[in-house]
């Protein structure tokens, strides 16, 4: 089970961690690994959602998503998209930052760093505006009682998560970026720049949210319209046709995963910038990362368990909330780049173990519930 759903996942990261010996040997080797792993943990409830929504259409469109879908999520997203970002914030043309990403590095590289600030701000904003959605989110399941109660009851306020994005931006420009050009004089042109990308990752949050929720709402009316329909149909004796009911549904269904699967990736490729600059790198390690994301979403539906491991989600999006303040401390300091992988990695396993021992006390508990009945019933 586990080698046929991941038998081409593991292929491909074969050849893409040999591709990264080759293009910058061992080092690269690391850095691909480390976004591999990064896109996977940031990725994970992705692949729930995703799994959630996939097991309710039909065969046809499940192959659509996973083929079509896989295809626009990798090289749109992870491969095309950060060329997109450099070529925007750098300003030059596609074409070119293909050609110095592969050609001329030393170029490429400081046009990057001249950029970092602008990526940084869009990127941070971004990460950072998914981070406080969540945790102002009123759960049933909370990881971290302690403080995810409190931020629940404050989730309550209408518009805070926007509210403390750009109290954080402002900050962030009046601090990082006036520091980071004080020796230049430039330091007005420097915030100015880190308010207007911040501002530019908020808008583009907020649109790909409400598309999100727009086209969530359209799969929720077409699916209370499929069940009348069918309802109706069995009253009056009509015969409904499966591609009837799966059609409509199916399409809403389809549309909706591919809007959530790129919000999902923006902040696989917007946190890949906290940890390497190298287009080449990055394209290997979130492509790679973006196959284990498909055949886990497949795992998961064929399972049929989603539930196992609770606290995953926290952990990823607490990983994401630990990027974005990274990405916006990069404006001005530079952190290694095992820090800002490691650390998300050791928050999706902190939440994994969570999950693990969470699981062995409900056994423990039920086990011995089940005792007490045994010996009350004189068994």
């Amino acid at each position: 089970m586990v080698l046929k759903t991941f038998g081409w996942s593991f292929a491909i990261t074969a050849l893409g961690l040999v591709a990264a010996v080759l293009y910058g040997g061992w080092e690269a080797f690391g850095i691909v690994a480390i976004l591999c792993v990064l896109e996977i943990s940031l990725s994970f409830d992705n692949a729930v959602v995703n799994a959630g929504i996939l097991k309710k259409m039909n065969a046809f469109w499940q192959k659509i998503f996973l083929t079509i879908g896989v295809l626009i999520a990798v090289f749109g997203m992870r491969l095309v998209f950060p060329v997109v970002i450099v070529a925007i914030s750098a300003k030059i043309g596609p074409i070119e930052a293909v050609d110095l990403a592969l050609n001329d590095a030393e170029r490429y590289e400081q046009l990057v760093t001249d950029a970092h600030p602008s990526i940084a701000a869009f990127g941070g904003m971004f990460l950072l505006m998914i981070f406080l959605d969540f945790i102002f989110e009123d759960r049933d399941i909370k990881w971290l009682g302690w403080l995810e109660r409190p931020l629940a009851k404050l989730g309550k306020i209408d518009m805070l998560s926007v509210c403390i994005a750009l109290i954080v931006l402002a900050i962030s420009a009046m601090t990082f970026a006036t520091q980071a050009h004080q020796h230049g004089g430039t330091h007005i042109d420097a915030a100015s720049t880190v308010l207007l990308s911040g501002v530019f990752g908020l808008i583009t949050y907020l649109i790909v949210g409400g598309l999100s929720s727009y086209f969530e709402n359209k799969l929720e009316e077409e699916e209370e319209r499929e069940h009348e329909a069918e309802e109706e149909a069995k009253r009056s004796g009509k015969k409904v046709t499966a591609i009837e009911l799966a059609g409509k549904a199916a399409f809403f269904m389809f549309l909706y995963l591919e809007v959530l699967d790129a919000s999902f990736s923006f902040d696989g490729v917007i946190g890949a910038f906290a940890i390497t600059n190298d287009i080449v790198l990055m394209a290997l390690g979130l492509g790679v990362g973006a196959m284990y994301v498909r055949s886990l979403t497949v795992y998961l539906v064929r399972q049929g368990t989603l539930d196992d491991y609770v606290y995953l989600e926290h952990g990823a999006h607490y990983a994401i909330g630990a990027l974005a303040v990274l990405l916006l401390v990069t404006i001005r300091y530079e952190i290694p780049e095992v820090v800002t992988g490691g650390l998300g990695v050791a928050l999706i396993a902190w939440s994994f173990w969570s999950s693990v021992r969470r699981n062995k006390r409900l056994a423990a508990a039920e086990g011995s519930s089940g005792e007490k009945t045994e010996v009350a019933s004189g068994v």
